[in-house]
């Protein structure tokens, strides 16, 4: 297995800051790391040439795109169903924000959002219909209390 690359106190504090505003100028970043424009431009492209960072984005706000609700369901899958037909699946369907193969008597959680508690029972309805799946469990998200972006671990 390879090794991540090593990320000294200025690359960390570079991600942090591109984790709260991708959009930060160079410059920006430079007045918050003290370095030139430059020198913080050298250590990005550095970072996402070793694959730390893949990309910049924007996040957005379900709620206000009128993804009212936010569920986590747990399938329970029939015999040895691959990854591979998890995920093949999962792809197809809008609502899922995350998928993860997981361990103990659950094979697969998903994370979905949406429109109201009618839209969440037809999801529900949609993944038990699925050929590999046994049963479902669902939890409903009442408060999302902490959302952290992907940061290196101090």
């Amino acid at each position: 297995m390879e090794h991540p690359p090593a990320l000294d106190a200025i690359d960390q504090e570079i991600l942090r800051a591109l984790a709260a505003d991708a959009r930060s100028s160079y410059a920006d970043l430079g007045a918050t790391v003290s370095l030139s424009a430059p020198a913080v431009k050298r250590r990005v492209d550095r970072l996402r040439d070793q694959g730390v960072i893949r990309g910049f984005t924007v996040r957005l706000d379900p709620v206000a795109l009128g993804w009212q609700t936010e569920a986590f369901i747990e399938l329970f899958c029939q015999g040895s169903t691959s990854p591979a037909t998890m995920r093949t699946a999962v792809e197809s369907y809008p609502e899922v924000v995350a998928a993860s193969t997981v361990t103990g008597d659950v094979d697969l959680v998903v994370q979905v959002r949406t429109r109201d508690m009618r839209h969440l029972e037809q999801v529900v309805e949609r993944f038990a219909a699925e050929p590999f799946v046994v049963r479902t469990r669902s939890t409903v998200v009442l408060s999302a209390l902490l959302r952290r972006p992907d940061l290196p671990a101090d």
